[in-house]
């Protein structure tokens, strides 16, 4: 059976303003909290949301600062540590026990920290293309600290007193570079409409022109400072948990830093699987379908349907099934565009 081509557009409630998300498919099961990577925003699963198993819903949330999601305070600052505390606050929202994780680059490293730190919570770990945050030199970690600093400050300034300056703004066909160019290519331009329905708005100046509506300080957010050893025991504290690793064979996000904790996490563990797939660090945006081709079975071992949804289906059916399977995925992704042009 294909996914419903119904979703929800929901806000949690925070302190600092709501937190937007996404919630497809079925509502009467706890679904998968999908978390998107830094810069980008739920758009990020739009490729992918269609191939996963109908059963389950998925839920997938803007983090603060990006997408539909409200900025913090003025004169705060984004950090990792404060974005892994976005996972109990879903919880606790939907008054969850326990949590299914599938996180795509900064997603995959809240996903990792929030499972070492609750793991008893923590039941299954999607995470695509990274596993750990990229661990620097001393003198390089302390310029980019100190970068981040300088421009933190600069882009406070610019929002101070509630009088927030319009940024750059730029036509579609320049936004749709801007994101593949400032993503490496990692993005081709032709997928890059499914990050832009969220992280834009029409200019006040220009009428045919947009820009990023996005919170300027996430570009200048703080990282987890992570070491071997601090990452070998967050691995430990996660034990045999089902966890999914896909790297994408262009990204350098799953490299030697890595190796330390993916033995500990593969070790005495049948629940652990890695997968080198052909792509960039966005692989599951621009090689959706073969993502699926592990990300399905790998939910439907961990995850599977209750035995009500059970059926038994004859060859014949599960080849018929698979044309509307195909036919569905055609209309979803024809639908979604038009939805996303008309947005902007």
């Amino acid at each position: 059976m294909s996914r419903q081509l119904r979703y929800e557009d929901v806000r949690i409630w925070a302190p600092w303003g709501d937190i937007s998300g996404r919630w497809y498919g079925n509502r009467t099961e706890r679904p998968i909290l999908a978390i998107h990577g830094w810069l980008d925003n739920l758009g990020t699963f739009d490729t992918l949301i269609p191939l996963l198993p109908d059963y389950l819903g998925v839920l997938c949330i803007d983090l603060p600062g990006h997408g539909k999601s409200a900025r913090i305070s003025n004169g705060m600052h984004y950090s990792v540590l404060d974005y892994v505390y976005i996972i109990p606050r879903v919880m606790k929202e939907y008054k969850w026990t326990k949590i299914s994780l599938l996180g795509h680059s900064l997603g995959g490293i809240l996903s990792f920290v929030y499972s070492s730190l609750a793991p008893h919570t923590v039941d299954m770990i999607i995470t695509v293309d990274v596993l750990l945050p990229l661990m620097y030199p001393p003198k390089a970690a302390i310029r980019t600290a100190r970068f981040n600093m300088e421009k933190h400050l600069i882009e406070d300034e610019r929002q101070e007193n509630g009088k927030l300056q319009e940024p750059p703004s730029y036509t579609l066909s320049q936004l749709r570079e801007v994101i593949s160019s400032g993503s490496k290519y990692s993005v081709p331009p032709e997928f890059a409409q499914h990050l832009l329905y969220r992280s834009v708005a029409k200019s006040n100046l220009y009428p045919d022109k947009f820009y990023f509506s996005r919170d300027g300080r996430i570009k200048f957010y703080s990282p987890i400072i992570m070491d071997g050893g601090l990452a070998a025991e967050m691995a430990r504290r996660i034990k045999r948990k089902p966890y999914l690793v896909i790297k994408g064979s262009e990204s350098p996000f799953i490299g030697p830093h890595c190796d330390e904790a993916l033995s500990i996490l593969s070790h005495d563990n049948p629940h652990y699987e890695y997968y080198e797939l052909s792509g960039t660090h966005h692989v599951h945006l621009h090689n959706a379908e073969e993502c699926a081709k592990y990300i399905v079975p790998f939910i439907r071992r961990h995850r599977p349907p209750p035995v009500a949804s059970w059926s038994l289906v004859c060859e014949d059916d599960q080849k018929i099934s698979k044309k509307e399977h195909r036919r569905f995925q055609e209309r979803f992704f024809k639908w979604n565009t038009r939805q996303q042009r008309s947005k902007l």
